[in-house]
């Protein structure tokens, strides 16, 4: 049993990113990155299985996800004979994994198909969803969320089996009994509830902070003298954001003892916890703790009642560089997510980014308090889209071959020789010779307002040389427009002539023509 991290995004949400390791043999490892993009490996090759990208994986990217049971065997009931519809989905159960989003809807996605299965969307949740339980025996699905709620799906029609309200704040974390009858949900507070009736069986006092991980660690009571109601004398776990404590309760018949029995501590907050159960009193629970600074504690107890002191970790693993050179120094590469085999003395290491992951198994060595292991990653980091754009291969050409250029077949275009370079020789600037001076390169661009008859502007300026000279008071230039004699050329000019000159230029020819009579006279 695993419990993994959600998003970042909230400072008071699980850190880590959501992934877990498939029932049974953990063959395949599935996590939902960053931008929203479920990526399935195959934990014995270290080679990506499948890559499914939702529709909406920027706006509601995936919190939480969860396996399916591994598939049971059906107890065939004599009296009816199931339907091929049952059939189909009890044996199809195993491959599909929920994946539940930031805007409160859950998908099913098929790893044998490659596709998505079906959609939970009506009447379920309007908030992010948290975490998702799957039940071991008649495939439904629990979710809870900001919302307040928990939710129980039916698999099969995708519709709600029934909804209440879990906890006056956000519902963070589930678990189902070993027994299937009886479910743990928690924000700060724990409550245990009957699936049966949806009741309250059972308060726990939780967490300062909300619940990220809960996990049941024993299936059988350590007591087993006396009769057992399939919750009675269980323990269980839970780790909370930014508390680096997880703590263990027992399910009393009494509900007086709300407090944790025991605890272990980590070195920083918990993203990802794994676990063996424990079948009997004799047999101890071995924990793997992957903590957010990328290191692994390892934890082996007998569960057997009340421990006042925290209990540190039997083994700690950590993965570094092995810095070359002198000067280089090892670097720390982060564990990501630790899972243990089904032999109970193997794990499954998962290091390095969440794009491009390593997954190694480890043999456990429990002489070790500490263990370094020694990996060079540098390789398994290098983009392959940069490498095939640095190499650049020249094509390789027979000499026999002719080249084909654009045109008629037959006919060849002429060549235009090349220009004689002795002009531009020749222009350019010699060293010693004597440079032109500003004014006169000023004097050279002066224009001359004498200009004769043919030198006049053409029609289309003289509006703007009009406006112009009217704006600025140019007499110069309102004397060379005014001396015009053609009447085609005067009429198109006042035809053009903008509405806010309009005056200006009557007040200007009155002006001009009186000046002009006074000197006639």
């Amino acid at each position: 049993m695993a419990a993994g991290g959600g998003g970042v995004a909230d400072p008071l949400s699980p850190a880590g990113v959501p992934c877990a390791f498939s029932p049974l043999n953990q063959a395949y490892f599935a996590l939902a990155s960053a931008d929203g993009q479920l990526r399935v490996w195959e934990t014995a090759n270290n080679r990506l299985h499948q890559e499914y990208v939702p529709s909406a994986h920027l706006s509601g990217t995936c919190t939480c996800l969860a396996w399916a049971p591994a598939r049971l065997q059906a107890k065939e009931s004599p009296q009816r004979k199931k339907r091929k519809s049952e059939a189909i989905g009890t044996s199809n159960q195993i491959d599909l994994l929920a994946l539940g989003t930031a805007v409160g809807s859950i998908l099913l996605y098929s790893t044998v198909k490659g596709e998505l299965h079906s959609k939970l969307i009506s009447g379920g949740h309007d908030n992010k969803v948290n975490c998702i339980q799957w039940h071991q025996d008649n495939g439904c699905l629990y979710s809870c969320s900001d919302d307040k709620h928990i939710v129980e799906w039916n698999t099969q029609t995708c519709k709600v089996k029934c909804k209440w309200k879990g906890d006056n704040s956000s519902v963070s974390s589930l678990c189902i009994s070993p027994d299937g009858k009886m479910l743990l949900s928690a924000g700060r507070t724990i409550k245990l509830w009957v699936l049966e009736t949806k009741e309250i069986y059972r308060h726990f006092t939780g967490h300062a902070t909300p619940v990220s991980s809960l996990i049941f660690t024993t299936i059988r009571p350590p007591n087993e003298s006396q009769p057992f109601d399939g919750i009675t004398g269980l323990y269980f776990l839970s780790g909370a954001v930014h508390d680096r404590l997880l703590n263990v309760w027992q399910v009393r018949s009494e509900n007086k003892e709300k407090n944790a029995v025991m605890s272990f501590t980590v070195t920083d907050e918990p993203v990802y916890i794994d676990l063996t159960l424990s079948e009997n009193k004799e047999e101890p629970v071995k924990l793997a703790v992957v903590c957010r600074d990328g290191q692994v504690h390892l934890f082996e107890h007998i569960l057997n009642g009340y421990c006042k002191k925290p209990l540190t970790s039997n083994c700690t693993i950590q993965i570094a560089t092995p810095g070359k050179g002198k000067k280089s120094t090892p670097k720390p590469i982060p564990i990501l997510a630790a899972g243990f085999c089904s032999d109970k003395m193997s794990l499954l290491l998962v290091y390095g980014n969440w794009f491009q992951p390593i997954i190694e198994r480890v043999a456990l060595n429990s002489k070790e308090s500490h263990v370094c292991l020694v990996r060079d990653i540098s390789n398994c980091w290098a983009p392959k889209v940069e490498t095939a754009i640095t190499k650049v291969r020249t094509p390789v050409m027979n000499s026999e071959a002719k080249v084909l250029v654009p045109g008629v077949p037959g006919h060849h275009a002429a060549i235009k020789p090349a220009p004689p370079q002795t002009e531009e020789v020749e222009s350019k600037r010699k060293l010693g010779e004597n440079e032109i001076s500003i004014e006169e390169r000023l004097g050279a661009l002066d224009i001359d307002t004498k200009k004769e008859k043919d030198d006049l502007p053409q029609t289309n300026s003289f509006p703007v040389l009009l406006t112009q000279g009217l704006e600025s008071n140019d007499f110069e230039m309102l004397n060379k427009v005014l001396q015009t004699r053609n009447l085609n050329l005067i009429k198109r000019t006042v035809l053009r002539m903008p509405l806010h000159a309009v005056i200006p230029l009557l007040q200007e020819v009155t002006e001009y023509f009186f000046h002009f009579k006074v000197l006639t006279l």
